[in-house]
Formats: structure tokens, sequence, C-alpha cells
């Protein structure tokens, strides 16, 4: 494993600075999944359908918060999370873990808040700046794939 390690680095190399809301380890392994680095199909498919997905899941969170409903919020926010960190998207992740717990009634060290009223805050707060988090990486995103 240590050799594909070195392999990955060396990728990573090649591969313009994405920023700190990427993950360029996870991203370049995706990019390995295309048949050439001039035909960047196969990435993009994956990170294009990721976009529409976070644009529905976040479209379903704002009705979730105005119906108050913790239990959807927990749900989207751990569906998002994962898929956020299947693309590589460090800060997004990182903020729908904070929705899924919140959503579980948590704080973000997992000790229980029972109050329902502050996590719905919390989240209002966290969706606001993981919306922007989205925002910026997929403008990064779209530069590399030269789609603005």
């Amino acid at each position: 494993m240590a050799s594909k390690d070195q392999n990955d680095s060396s990728h990573d190399a090649n591969m313009p600075d994405l920023g700190d809301a990427i993950d360029t380890l996870v991203f370049s392994q995706i990019l390995e999944m295309d048949d050439s680095e001039e035909d960047r199909e196969f990435s993009k498919s994956i990170v294009y359908g990721f976009f529409e997905q976070a644009e529905e899941t976040f479209e379903k969170m704002d009705t979730a918060l105005e119906a108050k409903d913790l239990d959807e919020l927990y749900r989207l926010g751990h569906f998002l999370k994962g898929s956020s960190a299947t693309v590589g998207l460090t800060k997004v992740k990182d903020s729908c873990e904070k929705i899924q717990r919140y959503g579980k009634k948590e704080n973000v060290d997992g000790s229980p808040e029972p109050n329902e009223d502050l996590c719905l805050s919390r989240i209002k707060t966290t969706l606001s700046t993981v919306k922007s988090e989205y925002a910026d990486a997929e403008k990064t995103l779209k530069n590399f794939f030269n789609d603005t």
C-alpha cells in the first residue's frame, strides 16, 4: 500500500491546487478511473452527478428545516456527508456531519443536546455555511473541468 501512496503523491504533484476544500488524494483516485487525462468523461460524470444530488438535498434540507423535522435533517445530513466524502469535499463533509449530529439532538462532540430549538438553530447556521462551502467547491471543480 505504501507504493500506492507514493504514486498518489506524484500524481498530486501534477494536479492544480484545488484548495483546502477538496481532498486531493480522494479526488485523484476518481481521476485515475478516467480513460485518459484528456478525456475526463468518467470523473466529470461522477462530480456532476454529485452536484445534482447535493442541490436536491439542500432543497430537502430547507424544507425539513421549515418543518422542524430533526429526523429528516439527520438523515439528509448523513446522506450528503457520505456522498461529499466520496468526491473529496472535505469541508462539505464536515459540515454535513454537524447537521447529522444536530438532527440527532447531539452536540458536535456527540453528547446529548435535548434542546430541539437550539439544534434547529445550529442546523440553520450550519446549512448556510455548508451551502457556501459547496458553492466554492463547485466553482473550483467546474474550473478544473473547464466548465464555468
